[in-house]
């Protein structure tokens, strides 16, 4: 928990430096968006163009928010894992954006995994934990995200970021491709992902529970007499 607030003050001190440098912040802003809720997320979902889903394989139950990006036409980048799996095998992994090592590739490489080799042999990554490690987003909170940096590195990195982030820098990067030099293939990908949603609409969930674990038949419903309902009429009798 201590953690996880402080990557939320991270990402605000990353956001305060990006948002205020006048050349970086022609081609990236940060907002982190507080008190997420229903109400955000349906203006949030409609509006999104890509779908950042990026658990580590093998560490997500399945969530449902990937589910509702897709069914609004954002493409997603991700990993094998949790529903992602779902949406490449509807859509097909040649319409998102898929990264980084498989559950049982993560098996594998637990097996004497050294996140500071991985860190130091990547010329971006080395650079961006210097930027975490010498304090440039804390100047004025000196070790503010010490245990952040412990968690990396002595703590032995245990959701492989290292080992994943350079294949997400690079899903990144054809996404952006993409997104920026042909509209039209983006387009018809966001198409493929909306029309091929409809496994995960609620009527064939529900439909399915009915049948296979509350064993339910239909049930038609007769129209009520004159202005009573039908819930009416079956009371009455």
């Amino acid at each position: 928990y201590v953690n996880a607030k402080l990557i939320i003050k991270l990402i605000n001190n990353i956001a305060n430096v990006i948002n205020a440098d006048k050349e970086a912040n022609k081609l990236l802003s940060v907002h982190f968006m507080p008190n997420y809720r229903v109400t955000m997320a349906e203006s949030i979902i409609p509006a999104t163009d890509l779908s950042e889903q990026i658990s580590t394989a093998g560490t997500e139950a399945s969530g449902t928010g990937n589910m509702k990006f897709m069914c609004n036409g954002a493409l997603t980048i991700g990993t094998m894992d949790g529903a992602n799996v779902e949406i490449s095998e509807e859509a097909g992994k040649e319409n998102m954006f898929i990264f980084g090592h498989t559950e049982e590739q993560i098996a594998k490489l637990g097996h004497g995994y050294d996140p500071f080799a991985w860190a130091m042999k990547d010329k971006d990554i080395k650079d961006a934990v210097q930027l975490l490690t010498t304090g440039y987003f804390n100047v004025n909170e000196p070790n503010i995200f010490e245990s952040l940096r412990r968690s990396l590195f002595e703590g032995g990195d245990k959701y492989f970021h290292f080992a994943d982030l350079r294949m997400y820098a690079d899903a990144h990067a054809s996404a952006r491709s993409l997104y920026k030099g042909n509209q039209d293939e983006w387009n018809r990908k966001a198409i493929i992902n909306v029309a091929s949603s409809g496994k995960f609409s609620s009527d064939r969930t529900i439909s399915e529970y009915a049948n296979d674990i509350w064993d339910l038949k239909k049930c038609p419903v007769e129209r009520g007499n004159g202005n009573e309902t039908a819930l009416q009429d079956a009371i009455k009798k």
